[in-house]
């Protein structure tokens, strides 16, 4: 299922949802005129899970090691990469943003990034593979989405077989079936590590994203 837009107004524009739609795709831009040094490019700013255990446990600190929490979410790893997470953002993000307030919304991304990718690294510490891209951020949208909009409709793209279906479903079927997708994909790849490696997606950090968006969206949220 794909998610094309919903039917809540939002009382202000999305800058931070906006602004971050922006520098990912600009960040985008520029590693696509890397050519052949985008691999080195990944290497500094994408967070590695051994990396990060080996800095953890080393007696120097490493302030741009940990800064990876950070970089790694504007990273993309292709076209479809880019395009579903920043149609995510888009689709849910601006109205989170509308209850959190601007910079609420932008603190709690950052923190739901960074717990997305803790529960990766926990999970899989040993892993040399790079991991990038806002899925974990955005998956805390997602948690923080579903609490405060669990009956909006969701005007969504349903495969049917071989046909596109257009369908109004709200936003607990839709989100809920995702983290459903999300938790079963994470237990088939602990248990079978050939699941996550062959798949190239870190179930465990979007897991990890929307528990924390669920955990922080109240605490987070702008009260009038």
């Amino acid at each position: 299922m794909i998610p094309l837009k919903d039917r809540i107004k939002r009382k202000r524009f999305p800058f931070i949802t906006s602004l971050l739609i922006l520098v990912n795709i600009l960040v985008f831009a520029y590693q696509l005129s890397l050519g052949e040094n985008l691999e080195f490019f990944f290497n500094h700013f994408s967070i590695t899970p051994s990396q990060i255990i080996q800095a953890l446990h080393s007696d120097l600190f490493k302030p741009f090691v940990f800064m990876t929490f950070i970089t790694s979410l504007f990273l993309h790893g292709g076209w479809l990469h880019l395009g579903g997470n920043m149609l995510y953002l888009w689709v849910f993000g601006d109205n989170v943003e509308d209850k959190l307030g601007h910079i609420r919304f932008l603190i709690f991304y950052v923190l739901c990034g960074i717990a997305a990718s803790a529960l990766h690294i926990y999970i899989d510490p040993a892993s040399n593979i790079p991991a990038i891209g806002a899925s974990g951020a955005i998956s805390g949208i997602l948690g923080a989405y579903i609490l405060m909009f669990p009956k909006a409709r969701i005007l969504t793209l349903v495969p049917i077989f071989i046909f596109i279906h257009l369908a109004e479903l709200p936003a607990y079927v839709i989100l809920g079936l995702w983290f459903i997708l999300q938790f079963f994909n994470g237990i088939l790849s602990l248990k079978y590590a050939d699941v996550s490696m062959s798949s190239g997606v870190a179930w465990w950090a979007h897991i990890g994203g929307f528990v924390t968006g669920l955990i922080l969206v109240f605490p987070f949220k702008k009260y009038k």
